[in-house]
């Protein structure tokens, strides 16, 4: 079944022997794929096509440029099911699962690593192609009917796109950077990691409510979950490794609409002050005033701006298309000041490491998310939301059902499909000793 998401990468990989993903962890699933592979025991592709016609089957022995290469072929028209919430006693029986497989993962000697070299890329044929389809095949994103040859096929791509997509990256299908590195972290440091987040995940998957969001802060996502499922999964941009997004559990009292962005004293101590005295038209540039908390604004050219002078005012940014809130801020008081909201810099969505925020979370397609927070008051629509969006008009709006939100740390998971999920430790949390950072903050 294809679920639909509104994440900002498509959603696209294949599973070579299991297509449709069994809802267990007997021989049909994933889980049973990686068991039989890791054991030796795969089946032969004659007989598995017998099972199950959607199969896609593969002679290792002709695997050279004859063989398929057109990027469009069923071999990449996989999509991942996106409807179980993080946070659930399903998920963490899924993580005791993984973790079974990966040990005996370990037990057999572990997956090898794929030596640095030229972008490994469809049509290539490479020694180092060997070994990539080596590790694939140990971590169950490629079958072991595949074969080991140098040559880059148009099933190694989906492969690979699978691995990216488990691992929060971009499923461009090349092979060099973020996705190396990735590649070569060891089977043992991924136990740990299992077992680190299994305690999170089964210490968070009590009564979370019937409606609430979740934002997982390694996976820069966030997820609005209803009656134990999925309503609409959103990429998200979280806080950098020095400004960090915190973790908390509170309730989203109102969404404001065309706000105003009062620019917090740390930014505009670390970034304001810096820029201004680079560029004097900054706070012009971008619509931000000044003004004392008696509400009486200044000129910009009076504050000066080689000391720390200006921590001591007010920045109000005007609404506006240039406004770092963009159209939307979703509210729920906390102590560390942070909160949900649009942002104008849209490109930020479409990257490997979205942390670039000052601890704030920047919510793709914004306006649907908050289309549902809206529901209970009935009185909403998202045709009421864009016209409220195009009109610049200020408005604040309280939720007749106050919804729970959590700020989660979940650096790994698996899911009742058999795909298992790993995100970078960011901040430094897992305690492994080993940097899973897919790229540098």
């Amino acid at each position: 079944m294809t679920i639909r998401s509104v994440s900002g990468i498509a959603l696209c990989a294949v599973l070579f022997a299991a297509p449709a993903m069994a809802q267990s962890s007997g021989s049909g699933s994933w889980f049973g794929l990686l068991r039989a592979s890791a054991s030796g025991q795969v089946a032969q592709s004659v007989s598995a096509r017998d099972q199950d016609p959607s199969i896609i089957t593969f002679d290792a022995r002709s695997a050279e440029w004859s063989d398929r290469f057109d990027p469009s072929s069923q071999t990449l028209s996989f999509t991942f099911d996106t409807r179980q919430p993080t946070l659930s006693a399903l998920t963490a029986d899924n993580i005791q699962r993984a973790i079974d497989v990966y040990m005996g993962i370990a037990a057999r000697g572990g997956w090898g690593t794929v030596p640095d070299g030229p972008v490994l890329r469809v049509g290539l044929s490479h020694k180092n192609v060997a070994a990539l389809r080596q590790r694939l095949i140990a971590s169950g994103d490629l079958s072991a009917n595949a074969g080991v040859s140098n040559t880059f096929d148009t099933y190694v791509e989906a492969a690979v796109r699978r691995f990216q997509m488990r691992h929060g990256l971009v499923p461009d299908g090349l092979v060099h950077d973020q996705t190396l590195v990735e590649l070569n972290v060891p089977v043992e440091v991924r136990i740990e990691q299992l077992r680190t987040n299994l305690v999170r995940v089964r210490s968070m998957s009590g009564d979370l409510g019937e409606r609430y969001v979740m934002v997982n802060i390694p996976a820069a996502e966030v997820e609005a979950v209803e009656n134990g499922v999925v309503a609409s999964r959103h990429t998200a941009v979280v806080g950098r490794e020095d400004r960090q997004s915190p973790l908390l559990a509170k309730k989203i009292q109102y969404i404001s609409f065309n706000p105003f962005w009062t620019v917090p004293k740390s930014i505009i101590q670390k970034d304001i002050i810096p820029k201004m005295r680079e560029d004097p038209t900054y706070l012009q540039r971008y619509k931000i005033r000044i003004f004392t908390w008696r509400g009486e604004e200044i000129d910009p050219a009076n504050v000066d701006w080689n000391s720390n002078e200006a921590v001591d005012y007010m920045l109000k940014q005007d609404p506006g298309d240039q406004n770092s809130l963009g159209s939307i801020r979703i509210n729920f008081p906390n102590e560390h000041a942070v909160y949900l909201h649009d942002t104008p810099q849209q490109t930020l969505f479409g990257q490997n490491a979205r942390f670039h925020s000052s601890g704030c979370v920047r919510v793709q397609n914004v306006r649907q998310l908050v289309d549902w927070l809206l529901q209970p008051n009935g009185d909403w629509s998202r045709a009421k939301i864009d016209t409220v969006v195009r009109s610049g008009e200020t408005l604040d709006v309280t939720l007749k059902r106050q919804t729970p939100i959590y700020f989660a740390y979940i650096t790994a998971w698996a899911t009742s499909d058999g795909v298992v999920h790993f995100r970078p430790d960011v901040y430094n949390r897992d305690g492994l000793g080993v940097p899973l950072a897919a790229s540098s903050i």
